[in-house]
């Protein structure tokens, strides 16, 4: 059976594992995203002292239905995120490597994530886009509010244009391809040094025996914290952009360039760490569960494979 004929495995893989990781973390992302726009020159968003009084907070004011605001777009982007990238990255390996036995460098790694980085990005950029807007609606926020999807996306459309779906999208480009590239690769060859490791100690059918879901669980938080401490502030540069124009239809920032300038400006380089503390708290863990699933539901479907 070619691996061509198979890739819906990574692909259904990738969507479980980034359904069970959005369900888990999700009110650290409400968090990290509110901290993310908090520039201390708006008086729009409640101010936070820190993340364990920012959750008490929103569940004060607005209740748990505050902390799964834009749930369903988060769902739905990570979903299919997760989905397409690893589709997209196991492609792009078949296609670096001359056959399934033969290993590939990490170059072609870091390609191969790359690759898969830009294209996800491209398709998933008004979701994420929905999901930033619904994830900062807060009581003092002076525009109607979006009733949920559908509704953000007609309103989005008829003040703003379909231009607007893809805000932030030059950021969010450059941080999937990068973050993604740096992550995997970093994964790939944890991986293989573990697995070179464990093969002197024992002889195994291949890689999916030798590690357990503890080690996928190291070596995905591992890779997760290299990547969040290089990439983060491409990530606070696509929210800032991302977020909704004022009632009068003027954008908080003109465009990416401008949030560059204007963090800059008044807060350092500090401000383009805002929110890394819930980040790491949520991704760190969030990217083990992933991986762990992940890797699980691929030995879950290749007895099927198998068989056939």
């Amino acid at each position: 059976m070619s691996l061509s004929q198979w890739q819906w495995e990574t692909a259904t893989a990738g969507a479980v594992a980034g359904f069970a990781t959005v369900a888990a973390m999700y009110p650290l992302d409400i968090v990290r995203t509110r901290f993310q726009v908090n520039d201390g020159r708006v008086t729009n968003f409640p101010a936070y002292k820190n993340t364990a009084h920012a959750i008490f907070t929103i569940t004060r004011l607005e209740g748990l239905k505050g902390l799964y605001a834009g749930f369903l777009p988060a769902v739905l982007g990570s979903t299919v995120s997760w989905g397409l990238y690893f589709f997209f990255y196991g492609r792009a390996k078949q296609r670096y490597s001359k056959n399934r036995e033969e290993k590939l460098s990490s170059g072609h790694h870091l390609a191969s994530a790359a690759e898969a980085g830009a294209l996800v990005s491209l398709c998933t950029n008004p979701i994420w886009l929905i999901k930033t807007r619904l994830q900062l609606q807060n009581p003092l926020h002076q525009s109607r509010r979006y009733s949920g999807i559908y509704d953000a996306l007609r309103t989005i459309l008829r003040e703003e244009g379909w231009t607007a779906l893809y805000r932030g999208l030059g950021p969010g480009l450059l941080m999937q391809v990068s973050h993604g590239a740096i992550q995997f690769t970093a994964y790939e060859e944890l991986c293989r040094i573990m697995v070179d490791y464990k093969e002197k100690k024992q002889k195994s059918e291949g890689a999916s025996n030798l590690l357990n879901s503890f080690d996928y669980a190291l070596l995905g938080g591992s890779s997760k914290i290299a990547a969040i401490l290089i990439t983060y502030p491409f990530q606070v540069i696509r929210t800032r952009a991302q977020q909704r124009p004022s009632k009068e239809g003027i954008p908080r920032y003109m465009n990416s360039w401008h949030v560059v300038k204007e963090t800059a400006r008044f807060e350092g380089i500090r401000g383009f760490y805002k929110g890394i503390t819930p980040n790491l708290l949520k991704n760190v863990p969030a990217s083990s569960i992933t991986f762990i699933v992940y890797e699980n539901v691929l030995k879950l479907l290749r007895p099927k494979r198998r068989n056939d």
